[in-house]
């Protein structure tokens, strides 16, 4: 797969992306290299990463507890004080070898030790390939509030190996569709329309696929880096779905979903008040429904579930002058940013959802 320029880096795909790292990870250029995993990557993909590397730079392994309980500034205290122990300097790198939770935190720990040093982020799950690692949102959640500390600032590669993928199971192999869904309902209607039927789905087909939403993420954040305009597209589906991932964060007798099961609900429901304010026609809400909850299991939600959801609106980034900001769609493939809408018409969303 051709390598993608972004705006200070590049994401390299398989063996260029070996090829690349062996290329600068020289003595001259670096004092200690720093690899982050937690106990899943450690175990399943850590192994073949190392024998791809061939460097005669120090190696030091700093191993995290899998989860996104675990993503938050504790888990960073922990990373710091390692890289103090292990005598990292300026001079030293950080690969981040896991999915989001990895290569968020482990960007964010990189960002801010020794006020910076390079990070390279090599995603090993699909939603890390084609949302996480990519664009240079850096960070940790406060409590349960998804991604509320943290920085943007760019790493110096992102390495794509899909044979990671093969240590994944379903369900998180579904939680990276959903950003790449994602990707065709706002950007590109014929991305989209290639999730229609997925049932003759190749590795091959798989491989181009993720590029293509790798681009159409990365085209859309070379154009507005800081999320002061289209940046904001991305985050379609999130304003509810981060909402509905705390929600079950918080409550541990609710039933755990994965960040992109909770955005594919949240894509549903911002679809279905898309339509509700006139933005987004019948026929186009039941198509997005639809392809969605043939991918992902319903969810049932109480009223009180519903309340305290939409109680967490508040705290979504997007906010402005204490008001809740949607993404909606106008159309498959057009968004309207900046939208608000009443308590009423996400009532009504959770209740359509759930017929």
């Amino acid at each position: 797969m051709q390598t993608i320029t972004a705006t200070n880096y590049s994401v390299y795909f398989n063996e260029n992306g070996y090829e690349y790292l062996n290329r600068i990870l020289k003595p001259e250029l670096y004092s200690k290299i720093f690899i982050i995993v937690d106990g899943n990557t450690a175990e399943y993909c850590l192994p073949n990463f190392l024998a791809h590397l061939a460097t005669n730079i120090e190696i030091e392994i700093i191993e995290l507890e899998a989860g996104e309980e675990n993503k938050n500034i504790e888990t960073c205290l922990q990373v710091w004080y390692s890289l103090t122990e292990l005598e990292g300097d300026r001079k030293s790198i950080i690969l981040n070898l896991g999915g989001g939770v990895v290569t968020d935190l482990g960007s964010f720990v990189a960002c801010t030790f020794k006020r910076g040093i390079d990070f390279i982020n090599i995603p090993t799950t699909l939603l890390g390939m084609v949302d996480a690692a990519i664009g240079g949102k850096n960070g940790v959640d406060l409590g349960i509030l998804k991604n509320q500390i943290g920085i943007i600032r760019e790493p110096k590669a992102v390495i794509v190996d899909t044979d990671f993928l093969q240590t994944l199971d379903g369900s998180q192999m579904r939680s990276g569709l959903a950003e790449m869904l994602k990707h065709g309902l706002i950007y590109d209607k014929s991305y989209w329309n290639k999730f229609k039927d997925l049932s003759n789905l190749n590795t091959n087909d798989l491989d181009t696929l993720i590029h293509e939403s790798i681009a159409i993420k990365n085209t859309i954040v070379s154009e507005d880096l800081t999320e002061n305009g289209i940046r904001k597209a991305l985050n379609f589906g999130h304003t509810l779905g981060h909402a509905i991932e705390s929600y079950c964060l918080e409550h541990p007798n609710v039933k755990s979903l994965l960040h992109g099961e909770a955005i594919a609900i949240g894509m549903i429901l911002e679809s279905h008040i898309s339509k509700e304010m006139g933005l987004l026609n019948n026929e186009a809400y039941h198509e997005i429904k639809y392809c969605i909850s043939d991918i992902f299991e319903k969810v049932s939600f109480t009223t009180e579930a519903i309340n305290q959801i939409i109680d967490l609106l508040i705290f979504d980034k997007k906010n402005e002058f204490g008001k809740v900001q949607f993404v909606l769609l106008e159309e498959i493939g057009k968004t309207k940013l900046n939208q608000t809408c009443s308590n009423e018409l996400i009532h009504n969303a959770f209740t359509d959802y759930q017929l």
